[in-house]
C-alpha cells in the first residue's frame, strides 16, 4: 500500500498545485479590484489592455478604431519617421516610389464646383479613348458627379480602380453640345520620378529627379542617354524637393559616376551587421563633370547621393543645407493591408557621417518646425547661420565635412527675396495663382493651341501682361489690389504665372524648364564648369561657415539587411504637381 501511495505521490503533488493555481486565479480575478495577475511583458500589458477595454468597458468600444489610432500615437514616441499607413492609404503612399499606378491616367483638379482635367498621361488609357485638356467630368457611372460635395479624394476613388475595371464618364467639351460619354479600361498609368531632361548649353546636361522609385534607373540612363545625343560635356543633377525613395536607387545612379570599390553608403543598425554598398566600376560616367544641386528639402536618398558624391570628392554640392534625414525604414506590413514604415537602421556616408538631424522622441512639433526654425535665425539667407553637430569628418581628398544636420553645400546659394511682398503671399498661398493659371488656360485653350514651344508661350504671356490680368481676376475673386506691390512683385508673379500656365498647356517638364530660367543655382553651376571646379580639389574651402551648437551626431549598433528599403522623409513643401493623378 505505502508503495502505490509512493508512486502515487507525484501525481497527487501536481493536481494540488493546478487546483492551487485555479483557486489563486479566481481569487485574483474577482477580489483584487484593479489588479490584473499574470501581465509580465509590456507586450502582454498591452494586448491584456485592449481585452480589458473590450470586455468590461462601460460602453461598447470599436476595438478596430481603437487600435486604427492608438498605433500612430506608439510609433510617435520612436523617432519622426516610423509610421503607421492604413490600408486605405497604402496605395496612395507607394505610388511615388512604384513605376505605376492602376487608373484611368490624367491629371485633374477641382474648380467651380466640378472636376476639370488638366492633363492627360501619354501612356495611358485616357489618351487611348480621346480624353482631352480642358474637359469636364459631369457623371461616372451614370451617376451625376458636380456641385460642392465633390472632392480630390473622392474623385480619385472614382477613377482609380483595379487594372482592366471599366469606368464610364459623361464629359462636358467646350465648343460641343451636350454630353459625350467614354468607357475607359483602367490600366496602367506611368510614373515618371525624372521630370525633366534637357540641355542647359551647347554642352550641359540638365536631370532633375523628383524620387527614387523602382523606374529611376532606367529613367536616368535614358535620360542620360538623349542627352549625350545631343553633345553632353557636363552635367547638372537637380535635386531640390526631392524627398527620397529607395535606397537601390539612388546607390544604381551613384554607381554610374564612381570608379570600382568606393563606398557610396552604409547602414547600421541594433539587429543586424553593418551592411556596405559599394561601386563595381562599370559605371558609364566615371569621367563626367558633375554638380549637384540640393536645397532644404532634399531628404533622405537624395542625402545618400550628394554624400556619396561629396565624400568621394567627385561632384560639386551647391545649394543649401539638405533637409537631414539618416534614418533607413522598412515597409511591414500587416494582413488587412496596413504598413508600418519601421526605422530599423541609421546610414552613413562615406566618410562615416550620418546626416541625421537631432530629434527627441516624441517631440515631433519641434523636429517638423525644423525649416521655419532654419528661416528664422536666416540660414535661408546667410551661410554663417548654417548649424550642425560640429562633428568633423573628411573627405578621400582630406576636406572637412560635417555630421548630424544634413548635407551641406560646397557653394552656397541663397533663397531670392526679390519682389516677396504681402501681396504676393496672399495671392500665392490662397492657391489664386493655381486658380487664374487655369483659368485663363481653359479659356483660351483654342488661342493658345497655336503657340508651339514653352518659350514662345513665355513670349506670349510676357506681351498680354498676364501680370495685369491676373490682378483683375484677383480682385474679381476677393483679393484687393494693391498697385505698388503688384509692381515691386511684378517680376516673380510673372515667373510663377508663366509656369503654371506652361505647365497646363503643355507638360511639367517643359514648365520646369520655363522656371529654371535665369535659376540662380543653375547660373552658379554654368559658372563651376566654366572654371573648371566640378571635380574637387584639396585644400580647397567650403563657403559656409559652420556655427557648433547643435547635438553631437549618434552612432548606433550593428546592422545589415538585404532588401529594398523606403527612405521616407517629412518637410512642409514640395515642387511635386498642383494637380492630382487618377
Amino acid at each position: 500500500m505505502k508503495y502505490y501511495a509512493s508512486r502515487l505521490l507525484p501525481f497527487y503533488i501536481s493536481v494540488a498545485v493546478v487546483v492551487g493555481v485555479l483557486i489563486g486565479s479566481f481569487y485574483a480575478t474577482h477580489f483584487s479590484g484593479n489588479r490584473i495577475s499574470f501581465i509580465n511583458t509590456s507586450s502582454n500589458k498591452l494586448s491584456d489592455l485592449l481585452h480589458i477595454v473590450d470586455d468590461r468597458y462601460v460602453d461598447t468600444v470599436n476595438m478596430s478604431d481603437l487600435v486604427e489610432r492608438s498605433m500612430p500615437q506608439i510609433l510617435k514616441e520612436l523617432d519622426p519617421h516610423s509610421t503607421y499607413i492604413t490600408a486605405k492609404d497604402v496605395e496612395a503612399s507607394m505610388q511615388d516610389l512604384r513605376g505605376s499606378f492602376s487608373g484611368i491616367g490624367v491629371q485633374f483638379t477641382i474648380y467651380d464646383d466640378t472636376v476639370r482635367i488638366v492633363r492627360v498621361i501619354p501612356g495611358g488609357p485616357a489618351e487611348d479613348v480621346g480624353l482631352r485638356p480642358g474637359d469636364c467630368i459631369v457623371a461616372v457611372d451614370g451617376k451625376t458627379y458636380v456641385g460642392k460635395n465633390i472632392d480630390t479624394e473622392g474623385t480619385m476613388k472614382r477613377l482609380k480602380g483595379e487594372g482592366g475595371s471599366k469606368v464610364v464618364l459623361s464629359v462636358r467639351r467646350a465648343g460641343k453640345p451636350g454630353l459625350e460619354k467614354f468607357t475607359i479600361v483602367r490600366g496602367d498609368v506611368p510614373v515618371n520620378s525624372v521630370d525633366a531632361a534637357y540641355m542647359l548649353d551647347a554642352t550641359t546636361g540638365y536631370i532633375r529627379i523628383s524620387s527614387w522609385g523602382d523606374n529611376t534607373y532606367g529613367d536616368f540612363l535614358a535620360a542620360m542617354a538623349s542627352l549625350g545625343t545631343k553633345g553632353m560635356k557636363n552635367l547638372v543633377v537637380d535635386l531640390r524637393g526631392n524627398l527620397g525613395g529607395y535606397l537601390q536607387a539612388a546607390v544604381n545612379v551613384a554607381n554610374e559616376f564612381l570608379p570600382k570599390d568606393r563606398l557610396i553608403v552604409y547602414t547600421k543598425g541594433r539587429r543586424f551587421n553593418q551592411e556596405q554598398y559599394k561601386s563595381n566600376g562599370r559605371g558609364t560616367y566615371q569621367h563626367l563633370p558633375l554638380v549637384v544641386l540640393v536645397d532644404e528639402t532634399s531628404a533622405s536618398a537624395s542625402e545618400i547621393f550628394a554624400g556619396a558624391m561629396q565624400d568621394n570628392d567627385r561632384a560639386t554640392i551647391i545649394g543649401r543645407r539638405s533637409f537631414g534625414k539618416g534614418l533607413v525604414q522598412v515597409p511591414i506590413e500587416f494582413r488587412d493591408g496596413s504598413m508600418v514604415r519601421l526605422t530599423v537602421a541609421r546610414y552613413y556616408t562615406p566618410s562615416g557621417r550620418c546626416v541625421q538631424k537631432p530629434f527627441t522622441p516624441g517631440d515631433e512639433e519641434d523636429y517638423e518646425a525644423d525649416l521655419l526654425t532654419r528661416a528664422a535665425r536666416g540660414e535661408y539667407y546667410n551661410p554663417d547661420s548654417i548649424k550642425t553637430s560640429g562633428q568633423q569628418y573628411k573627405t578621400r581628398l582630406g576636406r572637412i565635412v560635417y555630421g548630424g544636420g544634413g548635407i551641406i553645400p560646397d557653394f552656397f546659394v541663397p533663397r531670392d527675396t526679390t519682389g516677396l511682398t504681402s501681396y504676393y503671399k496672399e495671392v500665392y498661398m490662397s492657391g489664386m495663382l493655381n486658380q487664374f493659371a487655369f483659368w485663363y488656360a481653359d479659356h483660351n485653350r483654342n488661342l493658345l493651341k497655336t503657340v508651339k514651344t514653352p518659350e514662345a508661350m513665355a513670349a506670349h504671356l510676357r506681351r498680354v501682361n498676364i501680370v495685369e490680368l491676373f490682378a483683375d481676376y484677383a480682385d474679381r475673386h476677393g483679393v484687393q489690389r494693391r498697385n505698388l506691390m503688384i509692381r515691386t512683385s511684378r517680376s516673380l508673379l510673372e515667373r510663377m504665372l508663366t509656369t503654371y500656365v506652361v505647365s497646363d498647356l503643355f507638360d511639367p517638364a517643359s514648365a520646369l524648364k520655363v522656371e529654371n530660367i535665369n535659376d540662380p543655382f543653375l547660373q552658379k553651376a554654368l559658372n563651376v564648369f566654366r572654371e573648371g571646379k566640378a571635380f574637387p580639389t584639396v585644400g580647397e574651402k567650403k563657403t559656409a561657415r559652420i556655427v557648433l551648437d547643435f547635438l553631437p551626431a549618434v552612432v548606433s549598433g550593428e546592422y545589415g539587411l538585404q532588401t529594398k528599403f523606403a527612405l521616407g522623409a517629412t518637410r512642409p513643401t514640395s515642387r511635386k504637381s498642383r494637380f492630382r493623378s487618377a
